[in-house]
């Protein structure tokens, strides 16, 4: 049964946590404290609970909760060696645990135990890091709050900041909370309604003073040439300019992106000041560390041609790469952990907008509304101060912190195919919806295509939602709309690293039943339309320079001759060929190219459902019904080919097993002797 404390403590971070003006995805913490039957003496225990580390404050979960003895957690006050050796402090809460603990105790842990109050909030809203990187950010406090919110200089995240707050509320009875300097803010309460009570009125007063107090434009007047271009003409020069900036933030490590043309990015480009407060970089920690200490921004109007952008985005990335490596060398100290990499994470583009990345694309898009919220303190502080970050040094410590590593050592190792972005056509059923849950089973972010929206959408939901895949209506005989899905799939993921040509149909006729327009059908979806996807997605990789794979679902029918089946077989015996065609001209980009050969898929097949499976029965004398099980006896291992099959034979391709192969035909058909490859 949950304790009643609990159950407070979760729907009130469950609120708090839902309105991003209150705390960024995944930041602060919150707590509560109270008494539980220890099951060791069957006496009462006083608890703390609170958010552990990693967890999330609009999700949060009881088995999200870290829960610790209080009096053994207020011990260790008189254990505590002092600032030069904080770090030890979080290990030491593993012996404050109660039971098993339940989640990770993060770096706050003794924020909430030390101040005496039963219930904490300590949050990251835009508005209180507004006044809490002001440069006169004490004196705004006392203006803005009077005494019932306190200042406290910027600090460390530790022990020590949990002893200064401490010190706080029993120094100041009247108080409810305080600023943290360059950090966020911090509330407490006797009942847990009281507690967020207190937090809401912090947020709240920050943003009616900044909102009747700021100056206009705060980021200065527009500057000339860099205001926002016309969506049609912003999105395209977004879609161009992907690939590139993709390659830009994956030089160390590849990366998933994120974009966004939102209004409150467009207006920070287009305003005087943008380029003196970006190289500012960000201040609250949450903030710095998915976004690198400053993003990467393209000193270009907007009306500047793609050539040029592209030009000077290389210099620029060199000038930052050598910049991040200053500021590491700076301040990295022997027992530093080692650089983790010197590309940006965010890049921001005049008239265009702001792409943001990350090891997958929940990271990526977390970073952007990071960065969003970045925007925003900035303009809160420079509307009524001047913005001013905590020092460049202190950044450092808490990026390079040695806790950051451990936690960064214990995330669960990577899928094969965490980073790379796959486009599967034809993918809302049959073999091509295998293949893309398959991809994304093994890390994948996906894109569905197909000719039915809803049905791609639907297969998309299966799979996950929109940070892991996406569907998207194209008709793959058309060239504007395969260029328009292409476009889709780098704005939705940054770039493109895989691609599954697997649209198709087939008519079952002989040589004389066969009209020109069956041939031309059948032709226009497969040869036609496996070439303009292929060239479509060629340039993406192209540009990106992290190679890739195309992968072509074929068919043993383009190299056996079997009756009343000459425009699929020929089609097929088409794609076979592009296969090797454009493996020969992809290979010096880093792209491999490979086809598979499938026969007698018939379970969950769109093709045979849509009335090819009558007609093959019918060619061979069997039961519809039993197609699969007649195929299957025909082969050499006498067992039915699935589409889990053909998906398994995609992802093997598209390993970092298979790194060195490309122009290769797979058979998948459990043995058709007079299909073997020679």
């Amino acid at each position: 049964m949950t304790n009643p404390a609990v159950a407070e403590l979760l729907d009130r971070s469950n609120r708090l946590g839902a309105d991003p003006r209150n705390t960024n995805y995944a930041g602060g913490n919150t707590s509560a404290k109270g008494l539980e039957v220890d099951p060791v003496t069957g006496e009462e225990v006083e608890l703390l609970w609170v958010k552990g580390s990693g967890g999330d404050l609009g999700t949060l979960t009881e088995s999200g909760l870290a829960v610790l003895r209080l009096d053994r957690v207020r011990a260790l006050v008189g254990t505590y060696p002092g600032v030069e050796r904080e770090d030890e402090m979080v290990a030491a809460f593993d012996y404050c645990l109660h039971g098993r603990g339940g989640a990770a105790p993060s770096i706050d842990t003794a924020m909430h135990g030390l101040v005496d109050a039963p219930h904490v909030d300590h949050l990251h809203p835009d508005s209180g890091i507004a006044i809490a990187t002001a440069a006169d950010g004490e004196e705004l406090t006392t203006k803005i709050f009077g005494d019932r919110v306190v200042w406290v200089p910027w600090r460390r995240p530790g022990f020590q900041l949990g002893l200064d707050i401490a010190r706080i509320r029993s120094e100041h009875p009247e108080a409810v909370g305080c600023i943290l300097g360059g950090h966020g803010i911090t509330a407490w309460g006797e009942t847990s309604a009281e507690a967020e009570e207190s937090s809401r009125w912090i947020i709240d007063t920050a943003s009616r003073y900044l909102e009747d107090s700021s100056r206009p434009e705060p980021f200065g007047p527009v500057l000339p040439g860099y205001a926002a271009l016309p969506e049609a003409e912003r999105r395209a020069k977004a879609v161009a300019l992907a690939p590139v900036l993709r390659s830009i933030a994956s030089h160390d490590r590849p990366m998933v992106g994120h974009f966004t043309d939102a209004p409150v990015v467009l207006d920070f480009l287009a305003a005087t000041e943008h380029p003196r407060l970006a190289a500012l970089g960000t201040s609250c920690p949450d903030h710095f560390l998915r976004t690198k200490i400053k993003p990467l921004v393209l000193d270009l109007p907007a009306d500047a041609s793609l050539e040029a952008a592209k030009a000077r985005l290389a210099e620029l990335h060199e000038a930052y790469r050598a910049d991040y490596q200053a500021y590491y060398d700076r301040h990295a100290g022997p027992d530093s952990p080692p650089i983790r990499g010197a590309d940006p994470l965010v890049i921001l583009v005049p008239g265009v907008g702001m792409f943001s990345y990350g090891k997958d694309k929940q990271t990526a898009r977390v970073a952007g509304e990071f960065y969003v919220n970045a925007i925003n303190v900035m303009r809160g502080a420079e509307g009524v101060s001047s913005y001013a970050p905590i020092d460049e040094s202190e950044k450092f410590r808490i990026e390079y912190w040695a806790l950051e590593e451990a936690k960064l050592a214990r995330m669960p190792r990577p899928k094969p195919l965490a980073t790379r972005i796959a486009l599967v056509t034809g993918a809302a059923s049959g073999i091509g919806k295998a293949i893309a849950h398959r991809l994304a089973a093994e890390g994948a972010c996906v894109v569905i295509a197909d000719l039915d929206a809803d049905k791609a959408a639907a297969a998309a939901a299966e799979i996950g939602g929109p940070d892991v895949a996406l569907g998207v209506v194209a008709n793959v005989t058309d060239e504007a709309a395969v260029q328009a899905m292409v476009d889709a799939t780098v704005l939705a993921f940054g770039g493109l690293d895989l691609v599954v040509n697997n649209a198709g149909l087939s008519l079952s006729k002989s040589l004389l039943e066969t009209t020109v327009a069956d041939w031309d059908l059948q032709h226009d979806v497969m040869a036609k339309g496996s070439f303009l996807v292929s060239r479509a997605a060629a340039k993406v990789l192209i540009d990106q320079e992290l190679g890739g794979d195309i992968v072509y679902i074929s068919s043993k029918n383009s190299v056996f001759a079997g009756p009343n089946n000459i425009a699929y077989s020929a089609t097929k015996a088409d794609q076979a060929h592009q296969v090797r065609l454009l493996a020969a001209e992809l290979g010096e980009h880093g792209v491999k190219v490979n086809g598979i050969n499938p026969d007698g898929v018939v379970r969950g097949s769109g093709i045979f459902a849509g009335g090819w499976g009558a007609k093959r029965a019918a060619v061979y004398g069997v039961e519809e019904s039993e197609l699969g099980a007649y195929y299957a006896q025909r082969t050499l291992l006498k067992c039915e080919v699935l589409p889990e099959n053909v998906a398994n034979a995609v992802f093997v391709l598209c390993s970092a097993d298979l790194s060195h192969t490309t122009g290769l035909h797979v058979p998948v058909d459990a043995g058709v002797a007079a299909a073997f490859l020679r």
